[in-house]
């Protein structure tokens, strides 16, 4: 078993930890309660009708069917690609996390009222956040199935896409801000088990020996990492924008909803480093 291969299985396990630890704080004994209800409560108090419909649309852009148009596409483009190993590394990652994330929404099951939620509660089964896991997984194959040229453009919409929809999904009271953690993570999870599937089977029978030089590397790792980042900037600043044109009524809003902005901030960070993570990892 070659380093990298063992890398991304060491990471499987990192994964596979925190979920447990995850789900520990957020469902089992409630210690992360708190600051889900609070979250959520900020999140919510950003809808009116408008925006309101509006994240109920973008959220059924993770739903079943939607999700299935999407995989399917995604496995054809890598048969065409002639990669089936591919194709079965996406199959076994899409397959793998969305069925794991529904055995386990009511295994899992737990009521977890919030009385600043008011009439609208978030379901006893929801943890891990099945819209959540849909999307970050879609996102991650994508950048396994593009061309190397275009990974670095996938990797911000991808995260983009998976971050419009954990916050929907938040801000419509479906699912607490750690159901929507634990979808992303167990994507990531699961993209790591494929991704060290792969490059164990690309040892073992190698089917491009060509290597490449060390500077080349460094250079396409750099390109990877910076269409994300500049678009994180650039939603940063979309945010900064919103913040100026009403200054007084979003200071009053965080300084009321910190927690909001705090999760807000670690959600789109998780999702930015994984899709960058795998965008980096497959420079080569």
């Amino acid at each position: 078993m070659d380093r990298r291969t063992r890398i991304a299985l060491w990471g499987a396990a990192a994964g596979f930890m925190t979920l447990v630890g995850l789900w520990l704080a957020a469902v089992a004994t409630d210690a992360a309660g708190p600051l889900d209800r609070a979250a959520s409560d900020g999140f919510a108090g950003l809808l009116g009708p408008r925006t309101g419909l509006l994240a109920q649309g973008i959220v059924h852009l993770a739903d079943p069917a939607v999700f299935l148009l999407l995989a399917t596409g995604l496995i054809v483009v890598a048969l065409l690609q002639h990669r089936p190993r591919l194709a079965l590394a996406v199959s076994l990652i899409l397959v793998g996390a969305n069925a794991t994330t529904q055995l386990l929404k009511p295994a899992l099951a737990e009521p977890r009222f919030a009385d600043l939620l008011g009439g609208a509660q978030v379901g006893a089964v929801s943890w891990p956040s099945g819209h959540s896991t849909a999307a970050m997984s879609l996102a991650l194959c994508a950048i396994l199935v593009a061309p190397s040229r275009l990974r670095p453009l996938v990797a911000p919409i991808g995260a983009a896409y998976a971050i419009c929809i954990g916050y929907g999904l938040i801000a419509i009271v479906s699912h607490y801000p750690s159901d929507v953690f634990g979808g992303y993570l167990m994507a990531g999870t699961w993209t790591l088990l494929g991704v060290a599937g792969l490059w164990a089977a690309e040892s073992r029978w190698p089917v491009n020996t060509g290597r490449t030089a060390g500077r080349a590397a460094v250079m396409r790792a750099r390109d990877a990492i910076t269409p994300t980042a500049i678009a994180v900037a650039a939603a940063v600043a979309a945010a900064g924008l919103v913040a100026v044109a009403r200054p007084g009524e979003t200071l009053a809003y965080l300084q009321d909803h910190t927690i909001f902005g705090v999760v807000a901030v670690a959600l789109a960070a998780l999702a930015a480093s994984l899709v960058a993570t795998l965008a980096v990892a497959l420079r080569r």
